[in-house]
């Protein structure tokens, strides 16, 4: 029977001492996955422990208005709670790094702002943020709580009644898993339609994240790379590196010579081309570097 990627022995496996005699003097760039933030309430997909989960993908979500229909309605209950989560220490751990000259930036696969609320300055929301809509019709941009307003009056109720049988699961995209979603009415662009008609827009309202199946901002991608060009190395923290988005940052730093050093509960798919890796969690180990960087 195969081997478990998770269980299996990861290559060039070192302490945070040996880590501490890599990155001395250098400048890091630092990629963040939703590993990081599990010690701020919020679950990952792919650690050891974590259950399997199907998230909905940019196609389902564009192409099947019940897919739309159970997405907005379990983001109507999970962005609440996202949004009382607060930074631990290995956001505050990153912050103190970039403020004394040892981290340049970050990019994160993350929409939790949890980099930003820690006082992170310079952070690349590889997938977008979670308290942002865009209009997919006429591009007009909303807070997510204007949302929440508008869905709350499309909905009165639905928050508590769901609260009240227990059915719902936090999952990491800001979203929460729901079962009683058929009732649930779904909010379209409220703005002026933008063709002069008379009436509203309609539009498609979209979470500005990047789902799955859906391209990350070429903008955006070009940014993060710029960042790994100006750091001497790059630290991986919390994530799995399982798709393309996160883990050509790490090719990129491999092929420029660059050590590459990856913090993360279990194998990752970046391993083979990591300088060193650290099977351990995030908050103490990034603490303990801050210390002695």
């Amino acid at each position: 029977m195969p081997v478990p990627a998770h269980d299996a022995v990861r290559p060039h496996p070192g302490t945070v001492a040996d880590a501490v005699a890599l990155l001395r003097g250098s400048t890091l760039a630092v990629l963040t996955g939703a590993g990081l933030s599990t010690d701020s309430g919020i679950p990952d997909y792919r650690s050891p422990d974590s259950p399997p989960r199907n998230p909905m993908t940019y196609q389902q979500f564009v192409g099947d208005a019940a897919f739309r229909q159970h997405y907005w309605a379990r983001n109507h209950v999970g962005w609440r709670y996202v949004h009382r989560t607060h930074p631990n220490a290995g956001h505050r751990a990153l912050a103190a790094m970039e403020a004394h000259g040892v981290v340049a930036g970050i990019i994160t696969q993350n929409v939790d702002l949890l980099h930003e609320q820690a006082g992170s300055r310079r952070v690349i929301d590889l997938h977008g943020r979670y308290d942002r809509v865009v209009c997919l019709r006429c591009h007009h941009g909303y807070t997510r709580a204007e949302v929440a307003e508008r869905l709350e009056e499309l909905n009165p109720g639905f928050v508590e009644q769901v609260g009240a049988v227990g059915d719902v699961e936090i999952a990491p995209d800001a979203d929460a898993v729901i079962e009683q979603t058929a009732h649930f009415v779904v909010a379209d662009c409220w703005r002026p339609d933008p063709d002069g008609c008379e009436g509203l827009c309609g539009g498609m309202l979209k979470p500005d994240i990047v789902y799955f199946g859906e391209t990350v901002p070429a903008p955006r991608v070009a940014e993060a790379y710029a960042l790994v060009d100006e750091a001497d190395a790059l630290l991986v923290v919390g994530s799995s590196l399982t798709v393309q988005s996160g883990l050509r940052f790490v090719r990129h730093a491999a092929g420029a010579g660059q050590p590459v050093v990856i913090l993360n509960r279990g194998a990752t798919r970046g391993d083979p081309l990591a300088t060193l890796t650290l099977d351990a969690g995030a908050s103490e180990t990034l603490t303990a570097l801050a210390e002695r960087l």
